[in-house]
């Protein structure tokens, strides 16, 4: 597949992806009437199904990363050159932060917002290490194992690590960097986006060793 045509599909896998979260997110705290549980259950069911299909459509195109964690581990695993994978992410982050300012303007707020949520902390780093190697273990066994599986595998595991982690799940860089650019029910402050980032990374790198020592005979 071309690279052009590979990048436009991560680029409107990436922007529809947050336009599910943060446009999710936001009609659900406008009809939850304050239930912040209704909303986040709202919120995981919308990203949820969004995931399977955009992992559906686009994952035959690009591998449906939308996750530069994701990329990192295929580009570790010699499966995407290190170039393919830079220009993945850099589309992956900039074409996250379109879809947040497209979810706000169709529910008519202002384009450029910083969130004001704090999500800071131990609990919440760790939950984002939890998180991220669940998703990333998730995507390399059912590659493995179920590939025709995959996309309702990572749809199903983001839905309930909405609700298992203290975090609510980003386990996506290119997420927590768009989703800081939104001041509404799935914003995070700008400035506890580098530690999630590292959390992320760290339980990227721990599921790909992982798999390693899972599937080393096989090897």
């Amino acid at each position: 597949m071309i690279l052009s045509h590979r990048l436009l599909a991560e680029a409107l896998g990436t922007a529809f992806l947050l336009i599910a979260v943060v446009g999710s997110g936001i009609m659900a705290a406008n009809l939850s009437d304050g239930n912040v549980a209704l909303a986040l259950l709202a919120n995981a069911i919308a990203t949820g199904v969004a995931l399977y299909v955009l992992i559906t459509i686009f994952g035959p195109i690009s591998g449906a990363h939308f996750n530069p964690a994701v990329t990192m581990v295929f580009a570790l695993k010699r499966e995407i050159p290190l170039p393919h994978a830079a220009a993945y992410i850099l589309v992956q982050i900039t074409a996250g932060i379109l879809g947040v300012w497209l979810a706000h303007v169709m529910f008519e707020l202002p384009i450029l917002q910083a969130s004001t949520t704090t999500r800071t902390g131990l609990s919440q780093w760790v939950a984002e290490v939890v998180a991220t190697f669940g998703l990333v273990i998730t995507i390399l066994a059912g590659i493995r194992h179920a590939p025709s599986q995959v996309a309702a595998l990572v749809a199903a595991y983001i839905t309930g690590a909405y609700w298992f982690t203290a975090s609510t799940s980003f386990a996506n860089p290119a997420v927590t960097i768009a989703r800081a650019f939104s001041d509404t029910f799935a914003g995070i402050a700008p400035v506890d986006v580098l530690p999630f980032i590292a959390a992320q990374i760290v339980g990227a790198l721990l599921a790909l060793g992982a798999t390693r020592i899972l599937y080393a005979e096989e090897r």
